[in-house]
């Protein structure tokens, strides 16, 4: 969309926002994405609820996209923006899945068009911006905001169009909500499980799958729950991951890579996919060797002491102390020796050719770390504390090499 704003209610068309503004507005974009953000979840809590669910990334991206691309147009007002064209169609479906009206959803474009203009405001003062160029700013965001809404409506309209089967429809929506876990009440999961005729299991596995996402729908049981539409695809699998359900997702993934979530109580399933998306993101740090299909199962472990790098840091600082004096090198040495011994009990001469060292030297550094740690070591609570440290150090290191 141009930037050049369309006639005021006078008739007299207002000018088009000078490129500099763009350059003005840029630095305030992060903290008005999150002042934005707590003004919906304050007026439509539901939304809070969407944020801190299994689609709250996607929706973050979403709006972090509408922001930005309205100052990126003023800047280049040619420039495309597929990415955020698409993000408001799969906003407007999603309403359609949970079976809301686009109220809700209009509304919060609105709320957040009157909290962008309430910064301009005070960043119009800053830079004694005209009163004009005000004016043409709050025309230009209104009709922005108007744009946004017909692309959410294309694919709200998309789901309700009689082209779409219902039953697809359905299904989907049911992934969603058993998805969303409490507090969706269980009578409406029963009543789209009564509609689809798909029977409630008590457990499932879900699916993360790399996006652009292709399946072959027709190697795929007809229990399995799927939405390729949305920004993270994903499917459910009703039960284990076994031998001939890893079969048939295989048959099914044409090229797309997929990574599979531990089976878990039905009500839990959104920790599912939160393990295997969280394994995706270990896979592109580095940590975890990449394949077409990976299972979180195969790396419980990683996830495990990866799952909070600030509480690492501080167990790290805690355990290694006995370290903090000695110099990079010297420390970095010992750290990786203690490690080894730590992995495998093994002799001086075996640890020799792990360190690629004398055993002599391996000798040295294990009674230099006797004497530094003293009963840290000896204590099993203790050891056990600087293994899963050194451990969990030793595979950040392959996702940002960094060390101890």
């Amino acid at each position: 969309m141009s930037r050049s704003t369309q006639p005021s209610d006078a008739g007299e068309p207002l000018g088009p926002l000078p490129q500099e503004f763009a350059a003005i507005f840029r630095p305030e974009l992060p903290s008005l994405i999150k002042e934005i953000g707590i003004e919906v979840i304050r007026a439509y809590p539901e939304y809070g609820r969407l944020l801190n669910g299994p689609y709250g990334q996607a929706i973050q991206v979403g709006v972090e996209q509408n922001i930005s691309v309205f100052v990126d147009q003023v800047a280049s007002p040619s420039a495309p923006s597929p990415l955020r064209d698409e993000m408001c169609r799969r906003f407007g479906r999603f309403e359609a899945y949970e079976g809301r009206s686009l109220e809700t959803l209009q509304g919060a474009y609105r709320l957040g068009a009157r909290v962008a203009l309430r910064r301009a405001k005070r960043v119009g003062r800053r830079y004694n911006l005209s009163p004009t160029l005000m004016l043409s700013f709050a025309d230009a965001l209104f009709a922005y905001v108007d744009e946004l809404e017909a692309l959410t409506r294309e694919g709200y309209l998309e789901v309700l169009s009689p082209s779409v089967a219902r039953a697809e429809t359905l299904r989907r929506r049911l992934l969603h909500l058993v998805l969303a876990g409490p507090p969706v009440p269980r009578t409406a999961i029963a009543e789209l499980c009564e509609q689809t005729g798909w029977p409630l299991p008590e457990r499932v596995t879900l699916v993360a799958l790399r996006s652009p996402a292709e399946l072959s729908g027709s190697d795929l049981d007809n229990g399995v729950l799927v939405d390729l539409g949305n920004p993270q695809p994903h499917l459910l699998i009703p039960g284990p991951f076994d031998a001939q359900r890893r079969h048939m997702l295989e048959q099914a993934l044409s090229g797309t890579r997929a990574s599979v979530g531990l089976t878990v109580p039905t009500a839990t399933a959104a920790d599912s996919i939160r393990w295997a998306r969280r394994l995706f993101d270990f896979i592109d740090a580095g940590a975890i060797d990449d394949s077409p299909l990976v299972c979180c199962a195969d790396h419980m472990l990683t996830l495990w002491l990866l799952a909070d790098p600030a509480l690492l840091d501080q167990l790290t600082e805690r355990e290694l102390a006995p370290l903090a004096g000695l110099t990079p090198t010297r420390r970095d040495r010992l750290v990786e020796t203690l490690r080894i011994w730590l992995d495998t009990r093994g002799t001086a001469a075996q640890m020799g050719e792990l360190l690629d060292v004398h055993p002599q030297t391996v000798r040295y550094r294990l009674r230099n770390l006797e004497s530094i740690f003293g009963t840290q070591l000896t204590d099993p609570e203790g050891r056990f504390a600087t293994e899963g440290v050194l451990r969990a150090l030793h595979l950040r290191e392959r996702t940002d090499g960094s060390g101890p």
